[in-house]
């Protein structure tokens, strides 16, 4: 992706994205420097997944697969096969597929809204519902 489209001189950016769902523990750490943390099985298992993503690629754990189909069903999945994780064993991996359309249905604003009113996310941001 062009980080900047009318100056290509400023080359590109690539990322890699992974995702997963389960419980995970929040604290604030530290007193010198607070930070808060999450900590937990589900944050490790989601940094493999994005460690194990192809770039440009959003990769994502069965579990987040499955919150995902229920919270956008027309989103679109693929399958990555089964992918050998560190620490954890072979797991069945998925992306989200990359088409244009499919990214402009998950971005679509009501649809982002309606995510964060059915599950009260407080997200600080007036969504206007």
């Amino acid at each position: 992706t062009l980080i900047d489209e009318e100056d290509p001189s400023l080359g590109y950016i690539s990322i890699r994205v992974g995702f997963h769902s389960g419980p995970v523990v929040a604290s604030v750490v530290g007193e010198l420097n607070p930070r808060y943390c999450l900590l937990g099985d589900t944050v490790n298992h989601a940094s493999r997944m994005e460690s194990n993503s192809d770039v440009n690629q959003i990769s994502m754990s069965p579990q987040a697969k499955t919150l995902l189909l229920e919270q956008v069903s027309h989103a679109i999945t693929q399958t990555r096969g089964t992918v050998s994780i560190k620490g954890k064993g072979d797991f069945e991996c998925f992306s989200l597929d990359q088409s244009r359309d499919n990214y402009e249905v998950l971005l679509d604003k009501d649809v982002f809204v309606n995510i964060i009113d059915e599950n009260k996310i407080d997200t600080g941001i007036n969504t206007g519902s």
